[in-house]
């Protein structure tokens, strides 16, 4: 049974919100969707956030009146139990831009591409392909990510929004896609227990809620160019081209330019949410220290691979310390 906060716990969508910690603590910025909210209580980026007696509002009157879907942007100071006092709250409806539903779009099309050919893989030389691992639809393993990932899904998000997929290889992986589409490697589920394995899944959940690849594309124009021409070389490799072709294509569209790391921002943004979902699922947010580790001993403190998962992210030093102090601030109890 998911563990959830007493009391009905409503999703929020899309959301931002900017946090100012209070002295001792480094300002911090963040943005991204409010997953839940309790009574007078809503939290975005991981955190609780309340109204005080002096939090300026604009859109709304109070946290009350935030619907799911309305972005919000607010600033606050700590407390030092660790939950976000606001002191500006602006809450307004949400939408999609052409450019946003242009990258699903092409998402789509990466993810056909493999899931046509049973297998993911990405671009060589010579118009030839990589394969990274054939594509299972059933089997056990294929039942555990999927169970774990339904019981971290915040309410918002339906269960048709997902596509979990696991990837036959040894090397340890996981990544998210614009479109819902949440790919994980058998390398890396043989490593994990239950609990270490929803923490992935977790962040990479984060990754497609707060919509961190459709942010990171429309925010450079360089990669949202890579994006639209490979988009139309990939369009036109479905209608008349070559096996080879649509290949080499759909591995370059999803690889390259729909898989790749995020920022460190959005990294360890993802990091503080995805231990919410683990929370509120009901597995253990303290099994992220282990987890990291675990990835340190195999990775060492460098990025020694090209990994969606670990890719730039905060050293994993800087990781295990940034967890632990959301666990002590959320989770110590």
């Amino acid at each position: 049974m998911a563990r959830r906060a007493e009391g009905t716990l409503r999703s929020i969508s899309v959301a931002a919100f900017i946090l100012v910690a209070a002295t001792p603590l480094a300002a911090q910025k963040s943005e991204g969707p409010a997953d839940f909210v309790k009574d007078s209580v809503i939290y975005v980026d991981g955190q609780p956030v309340v109204a005080g007696p002096k939090t300026a509002f604009k859109g709304v009157k109070s946290i009350a009146d935030i619907k799911p879907g309305f972005w919000v942007k607010g600033e606050g100071k700590r407390r030092a139990d660790g939950v976000i006092v606001a002191v500006k709250l602006e809450a307004r409806p949400n939408g999609m831009d052409k450019g946003e539903a242009d990258i699903i779009k092409m998402s789509d099309q990466a993810e056909k591409l493999w899931v046509d050919k049973k297998m993911m893989f990405e671009p060589a030389d010579s118009g030839k392909i990589n394969k990274i691992g054939d594509i299972l639809e059933t089997g056990p393993e294929v039942d555990r990510v999927r169970t774990i990932m339904d019981r971290l899904r915040p309410q918002q998000i339906p269960a048709t929004a997902l596509r979990v997929r696991v990837v036959r290889t040894k090397d340890w992986n996981a990544s998210a896609m614009a479109n819902g589409a949440i790919w994980v490697y058998t390398g890396l589920m043989d490593a994990m227990d239950d609990n270490e394995l929803a923490i992935v899944l977790g962040h990479e959940l984060a990754h497609f809620s707060y919509e961190h690849s459709r942010r990171k594309m429309t925010s450079s124009k360089n990669t949202w160019g890579q994006v639209l021409a490979v988009g139309g070389q990939v369009a036109g490799s479905v209608v008349g081209g070559s096996a080879g072709q649509l290949a080499a294509m759909g591995g370059q569209l999803g690889a390259s330019a729909l898989l790749t790391g995020y920022s460190r921002e959005f990294e360890d943004q993802a990091d503080r949410v995805g231990l919410r979902y683990v929370y509120e699922a009901g597995y253990d947010p303290k099994k992220g220290p282990a987890l990291w580790t675990k990835f340190k001993e195999k990775y060492g403190e460098e990025d020694k691979v090209s990994n969606f998962f670990t890719g730039d992210h905060s050293r994993p030093t800087e990781r295990i310390k940034n967890i632990e102090q959301q666990i002590r601030w959320h989770y110590s109890k």
